[in-house]
């Protein structure tokens, strides 16, 4: 299974559960910006504690998904995953932490079509401001040209009222400012 037969079948499964979710990571800069290889998937997803078992059942047939793992994910780190047995690919699933920025990057997301799959997805910008988050907390030069990778492509589609405000109140606005002044590119192989 490649990491796109699996980001379909997880869209499938997602989707059939009604749950909120979002596509982040990888896949979404894939999506927004320039296309690169990752071993893993990425979803940040609104669970409340009634539908954990819906979650778990929805994987369980072809992924290592542990039920206590899902319900110790309301803590530090806020995160659980989920293991393809087909592929022994990963699927990380992120809780959000209810800071302004995460009610607002979900309030946000954007419906579309990924190979033929509607799905849920970060919009570009807040792509961009999160990635920079997280290189702000675990530095990473892969999320800085990521995110240099989605301003490449679409500079011209952007909200830079909103990167502006958000690269203030995320304190990323050095990093934000390089990729403006074209100091940070994307890798282009």
């Amino acid at each position: 299974m490649t990491e796109t037969e699996l980001l379909k079948d997880c869209l499938t499964r997602l989707n059939r559960t009604g749950v909120a979710y979002l596509v982040t990571g990888s896949m979404a800069s894939n999506f927004w910006g320039i296309p690169r290889t990752t071993h893993d998937l990425d979803f940040a997803i609104q669970l409340p504690p009634s539908q954990v078992s819906i979650v778990v059942r929805a994987f369980a047939d072809h992924f290592h998904i542990d039920e206590s793992a899902v319900r110790a994910a309301y803590q530090p780190p806020y995160q659980f995953n989920a293991i393809d047995h087909r592929s022994a690919l990963k699927v990380d699933f992120w809780l959000p932490v209810n800071t302004p920025f995460e009610r607002e990057m979900f309030r946000r997301r954007q419906q579309c079509t990924m190979f033929g799959i509607p799905a849920w997805i970060a919009t570009a910008e807040d792509l961009i401001l999160h990635k920079l988050y997280w290189d702000r907390l675990t530095p990473s030069e892969r999320q800085r040209t990521d995110a240099a990778g989605v301003y490449r492509v679409q500079r011209g589609n952007l909200d830079l009222d909103h990167l502006k405000r958000w690269a203030d109140e995320l304190r990323v606005r050095p990093v934000w400012d390089d990729i403006l002044e074209n100091r940070l590119r994307p890798k282009l192989t």
